[in-house]
């Protein structure tokens, strides 16, 4: 009897008492949102499939090796889930405190993409090239930086208790941040990026509770930059030439509107549940372009059909509901605008994504998150999850 008690104390009490101490009230692992966390997750491995379709037989791209693809979207996903464990564990507080230092870094990384040290790579000039098959994309970590140096100078004095709503003078200095990268940007010329960083903006805006004329005065504003923008021939030919495809979808169907009609041909193939992983003609017959990055929702649509490209919108949605459950059960406005910044970065991108391959949205090279190919876009769309469980666990519990 006593040798049956010390066995149970020394062999299973303390690893009980240590799996107890994990999934306790009040630890870490416990007040994890694990449903964003498991939908993100499942959207990646439902992506490193779609990317090995996508590439494994495209020898012009694979170097000859039908892994390269899906070796480094792994190591890629790898990395992301690294960064979103360092950025749960330093904290959305601490991260804070270092904005200017993120800021300053996310500037230095895209103006070094103007210098010879830049690549341009399907008519964007938005890529440093670091070898051995790795490139970054400077760009894409200047979404995570808008968001927080904006929710940092929105919520300052409101957190504070000084003020109930910024002022005009802290939206203008905000406003005055965002739009110093949004020009960089705009020079490369990455009009995906800028549209992203608009609807960041917009949302960090309407979650801080300025006042709605800022919100239309920057609709506004949008609308003559546009017209500026075009009268002033900013945007590249093939910029234009995308636009134009995407008013007439049956404009030079060989031409500038190819990617389109082959996307929604793809996706229209798939049916119901679709011809099956690895079995799709359009892929296989690798007649639509940048599968693996931009039109990999195509890959989903005609190999897993309806089904399974409905899954991923789902998913998607999992991932944007929980965030704003964050952003409403937050009980800071940093982190209410830190959330709701991420719920509009996501939910713009994906709509964008989704609806440039259906022919409803304008081809602007947007990857879809989480599923896309692209380091620089996991690695920005995991710190962005991990900021999001930041808040989620260093939130007051309920008693």
């Amino acid at each position: 009897m006593t040798g049956a008690n010390s066995f149970s104390v020394s062999g299973y009490g303390p690893e009980r008492a240590r799996w107890t101490r994990v999934f306790a009230r009040d630890s870490v692992a416990r007040r994890l949102d694990w449903p964003m966390l498991l939908s993100a997750l499942a959207l990646s491995v439902i992506g490193t499939a779609l990317v090995f379709s996508a590439t494994r037989n495209r020898t012009e791209i694979n170097q000859g090796d039908p892994y390269y693809f899906l070796i480094r979207h792994l190591v890629n996903t790898g990395i992301g889930l690294a960064l979103m464990i360092g950025t749960l564990w330093l904290g959305h507080r601490a991260l804070r405190n270092a904005v200017p230092i993120l800021y300053g870094a996310s500037l230095l990384g895209i103006l070094l993409v103007l210098t010879p040290l830049g690549a341009t790579i399907n008519g964007s000039r938005n890529w440093i090239v670091l070898g051995g098959g790795f490139s970054i994309q400077p760009s894409e970590f200047v979404k995570v930086t808008i968001i927080l140096g904006m929710a940092m100078m929105l919520a300052a004095r409101v957190d504070a208790g000084d003020k109930e709503y910024p002022d005009h003078r802290t939206v203008l200095q905000s406003l005055g941040l965002a739009a110093v990268p949004i020009l960089i940007v705009l020079l490369m010329p990455d009009l995906g990026t800028v549209l992203v960083l608009v609807a960041i903006i917009l949302g960090v805006l309407l979650a801080s509770g300025a006042s709605n004329r800022w919100i239309f005065g920057l609709l506004a504003a949008g609308a003559i930059g546009c017209v500026a923008i075009w009268q002033l021939h900013i945007l590249d030919e093939y910029q234009i030439n995308r636009f134009a495809a995407f008013a007439n979808p049956s404009l030079d169907p060989a031409g500038v509107g190819y990617n389109t009609n082959q996307a929604r041909i793809a996706i229209g193939s798939g049916g119901l549940t679709g011809a099956g992983l690895f079995h799709g003609s359009q892929t296989t017959g690798q007649f639509v372009p940048e599968q693996q990055t931009d039109f990999v929702f195509t890959v989903a649509g005609e190999e897993l059909g309806f089904v399974g490209a409905g899954l991923i919108i789902v998913l998607l949605g999992i991932v944007l509901w929980r965030a704003c459950r964050i952003a409403r059960e937050t009980t800071e406005l940093y982190g209410t605008i830190v959330a709701a910044g991420i719920v509009a970065w996501f939910a713009f991108q994906s709509f964008e994504n989704i609806g440039m391959t259906l022919g409803i949205m304008p081809v602007t090279g947007l990857p879809l998150p989480f599923v896309s190919y692209g380091g620089s876009s996991m690695f920005a769309a995991w710190v962005a999850v991990g900021l999001l469980q930041s808040i989620r666990v260093q939130r007051p519990m309920s008693a």
